[in-house]
């Protein structure tokens, strides 16, 4: 998951794996290594390689959405034609709310 990140910076600030590695003093190979998953990179790597492609890097722990929980077992009691409705009602609604935007 941190190469992951490492290359998604990278991409999204068009610098290619050996502007990277100039950026952090290391070689293309090792930058190539951490992406491709062949190594892991320390957390303060991942840090340093993001902000070096001018991003930077946010984590966070937020509280647990037990309403997330309580919509899916109630959409779960639903019978199969309950929730076809229950579709197709949100489907009228959100094309009436694209229409209002429209004019």
């Amino acid at each position: 998951m941190a190469g992951a990140l490492i290359r998604e910076a990278r991409l999204r600030s068009g610098l290619t794996q050996t502007e990277l590695a100039t950026r952090l003093a290391t070689t293309q190979s090792a930058v190539a290594r951490w992406e491709g998953g062949a190594a892991e990179p320390r957390c303060s790597t991942v840090v340093r390689a993001v902000r070096a492609c001018g991003l930077e890097l946010v984590i966070g722990i937020a509280e647990a959405d037990r309403d997330h929980d309580r919509l899916i077992g109630d959409y779960l009691r639903l019978t199969p034609a309950e929730r076809l409705a229950d579709l197709e009602h949100r489907l009228d609604v959100e094309a009436m709310m694209h229409a209002a935007v429209r004019t």
